[in-house]
């Protein structure tokens, strides 16, 4: 019979706090990691960490905290999956240079993102596409959702999240790059090789027309489809920045 923690441990009901308000993760300033691949790579990123709690049968890992040992079931009524990979741990979210943003010249920013696994796509297409940063507005989804954090695969551990109330945060070093479905100059006509910030709006209602943007942009396509699902957007676009970008020095 298991001796490990119950669900009205202490530490248990935190965990739970945890994964269940942002204004808690947003409090403590913590981050929720599920899985050992996770928390492998956010150890692996040097991320803080406070402990771990891992179901009766999974190893802990070095350096992810505190071992905290579940009883049986615990876990499955604690993580926010249909199926627990073993191990949940709380980590610090990394602090942002405050410069991160002065000397970056590939931005992109998630304005009005709803759907965090949306948001953990973008977080990972951005990093393999060799963005700078990624700001987060205001009116978008919390990045420390554990949606998020998991559809990131590690990214957002390792990428500088920059969130800001609005666009106007963002100064006017970069070119603001509105993107839409049926305006704007297509992208391979594009110049992308500017210090840029590509922005993309909410995933039903897009961007508004009077968005504070600088110039827009849009994919071309053929068929019936409408528009890209707005993570599928940000990764045909990030990698066309990388493209141009390496054709003219082989380096994003």
């Amino acid at each position: 019979m298991s001796t490990g923690l119950g669900l009205t441990n202490q530490h248990v009901q935190r965990l739970r706090r945890l994964i269940g308000r942002r204004n808690s993760r947003i409090e403590e300033n913590a981050l929720v990691i599920d899985g050992p691949v996770l928390v492998a790579e956010a150890v692996a990123a040097g991320l803080d960490f406070e402990a771990q709690f891992l179901a009766p049968d999974a190893s802990p890992i070095a350096g992810a905290g505190t071992v905290h040992r579940l009883a049986d079931g615990v876990l499955d009524k604690v993580a926010d999956t249909e199926s627990p990979n073993g191990i949940v741990a709380i980590a610090r979210r990394r602090a942002v240079a405050p410069d991160a943003l002065a000397s970056a010249t590939f931005v992109v920013v998630a304005d009005g993102v709803s759907d965090p696994g949306n948001l953990g796509t973008i977080l990972r297409s951005a990093e393999a596409a060799g963005v700078h940063a990624v700001v987060v507005t205001a009116g978008t989804v919390d990045p420390t959702n554990p949606k998020c954090v998991r559809a990131s695969a590690g990214s957002l551990f390792r990428l500088p999240v920059i969130e800001v109330e609005s666009l106007a945060a963002l100064g006017s070093d970069l070119v603001l790059v509105g993107t839409s479905s049926h305006a704007g100059t297509d992208m391979w006509s594009f110049d992308f090789t500017r210090p840029i910030a590509i922005v993309l709006g909410h995933e039903a209602h897009g961007m508004s027309s009077d968005a504070p943007v600088h110039e827009w942009v849009s994919i071309p396509h053929v068929g019936r489809t409408e528009s890209l699902n707005v993570a599928m957007a940000a990764t045909v676009l990030c990698f066309e920045v990388a493209r141009q970008r390496r054709g003219r020095n082989g380096t994003v």
